[in-house]
């Protein structure tokens, strides 16, 4: 049984960081699924998703840490291209990567308790942003 569901939301711009666990939850709970996975994908190639304690120190680490590996710089390839100055914004969306999958057990996410689903924009403008939450699996005969 597959289900699907997009959810959209508007950015702040470059480090806007998002929990969207809630309704990631909600999509599972609407799916029926009862044992599966959740696949959730960030469309987009300036925006990652991916799984954190989402607490502010780590909402202000995880961007800082992406920005000293991967500065804002003119230097990038991308940037000689096109002049957008998002080079940097690719390749920190890159390294995350699109996507994540959570397990679902007796029709709910398997997450650890200080462990959630997180949205991030490293685009350097605001964006209006779509994660595809796809529920995978069995629901109760």
């Amino acid at each position: 049984m597959a289900y699907q569901q997009q959810l959209r939301f508007q950015t702040t711009g470059h480090r806007h960081m998002r929990d969207i666990t809630a309704e990631v939850a909600e999509a599972v709970a609407r799916s029926g699924v009862r044992t599966g996975v959740a696949h959730v994908f960030a469309v987009g190639s300036t925006a990652a998703v991916g799984l954190i304690e989402f607490e502010p120190g780590l909402v202000h680490d995880l961007p800082e840490l992406l920005d000293r590996l991967i500065p804002p710089s003119r230097q990038y390839g991308h940037e000689q291209t096109w002049h957008d100055g998002n080079g940097h914004s690719h390749l920190q969306a890159t390294l995350l990567g699109p996507s994540v999958g959570v397990p679902v057990s007796e029709g709910r996410l398997v997450l650890g308790t200080w462990q959630q689903i997180f949205h991030i924009e490293c685009d350097i403008r605001p964006r209006q942003r779509t994660v595809v939450v796809t529920v995978l699996g069995e629901k109760d005969l």
